[in-house]
């Protein structure tokens, strides 16, 4: 039973991550072909060969703990990919959707740094070296991926979201803020009209009275 022991948590662990890469063999394609900057996408297919990379190198993992090369549905994977597919469904600015599916991607890639570091730890723990140092080969791949991620946003993915953003911003306010004032002005020129005859009136009221 999974769990039981360390090493059946172990190969529960490595089910999960084999089937997680699966999961994100099919959906890179459609990050791929979402994306607008050429180095996004060139990033996109680039560990799209690591990732089918990685599929091959767990089902060698499960030979070495002379185990069949089987997954375990990845919840937590399907989740994040899920909000990625939704984010490909938004009308946004090109470069916001960069932005968009960068963040999208490190979601992924955290996901799975943690999760070979996890079972790096344990196989090491257990005296298997072999398995965690081809596991660590997948980690690392990991590690660059969302350091590429990164420099591909700072390079001048966010700034071009921001600046849309601004623009946008900006042609906003340019056009609601006439309207608005004129709005306001005629109710508050008729409450003073009211005011006035109001005054006026009382005045009236108080000399005929005396």
């Amino acid at each position: 039973m999974a769990g039981s022991n360390l090493r059946d948590a172990l190969v529960d662990e490595i089910k999960d991550i084999y089937n997680a890469e699966k999961q994100i063999v099919k959906a890179l394609p459609r990050m791929a072909k979402g994306a607008t900057s050429d180095e996004l996408r060139e990033a996109f297919e680039s560990h799209l060969e690591e990732t089918e990379n990685q599929v091959s190198r767990l089902e060698r993992v499960f030979e070495l703990l002379d185990e069949k090369p089987r997954g375990k549905h990845c919840a937590g994977m399907a989740g994040i990919l899920e909000e990625g597919s939704d984010t490909l469904q938004e009308d946004a600015e090109d470069s916001v959707m960069d932005a968009m599916l960068i963040a999208g991607a490190q979601r992924v890639e955290h996901y799975e740094i943690t999760a070979y570091g996890t079972a790096i730890a344990w196989a090491e723990a257990l005296g298997l070296t072999e398995v965690a140092g081809v596991l660590g080969e997948s980690l690392a791949e990991e590690k660059a991926a969302d350091e590429k991620l990164s420099a591909i946003a700072e390079s001048g993915v966010n700034e071009a979201a921001t600046a849309g953003e601004s623009e946008d911003d900006m042609e906003d306010d340019d056009e609601e803020a006439t309207p608005k004032s004129a709005g306001k002005a005629e109710p508050a020129t008729a409450s003073a009209r009211s005011a006035s005859a109001a005054s006026g009136a009382k005045t009236r009221q108080r000399g005929g009275r005396r």
